[in-house]
């Protein structure tokens, strides 16, 4: 299973650099529901921050771009459920996004009042 990373999500989704979204398009693509690839919770609430507040995405397309990967069969997404139940039922228009990371962070092991990480237990 290939592992992908904030930069090569970034690159396929926004197709902006002619170069690296062939790279990444190919790689992405090659995936199959036998050989699948798999997106971290880091990669994707990176890859929804970058879309977000560098490229100025709309939630009402980060939400549905989510949905999608996390429906793809050709792709694993860790912890794919807490995405799901969190992108599913966040308001398009609202702070859901934010909270999204602390509520994964959260079912894994936490984060405590201050926001610091604190081990599993």
């Amino acid at each position: 299973m290939i592992g992908l990373d904030t930069n090569v999500l970034v690159r396929y989704l926004a197709q902006d650099d002619p170069g690296q979204a062939s790279a990444a398009t190919r790689l992405i693509e090659r995936f199959t529901d036998d050989a699948p690839g798999f997106i971290s919770t880091v990669a994707l609430v990176e890859t929804v921050w970058v879309l977000s507040h560098a490229y100025r995405t709309p939630r009402t397309e980060i939400v549905p771009i989510i949905e999608g990967l996390l429906r793809s069969k050709e792709i694993v997404v860790e912890q794919a459920e807490i995405h799901y139940a969190a992108f599913g039922g966040l308001p398009v228009h609202g702070r859901g996004l934010c909270g999204h990371h602390h509520r994964a962070k959260r079912e894994k092991g936490g984060l405590h009042g201050n926001g610091l990480l604190r081990p599993p237990s």
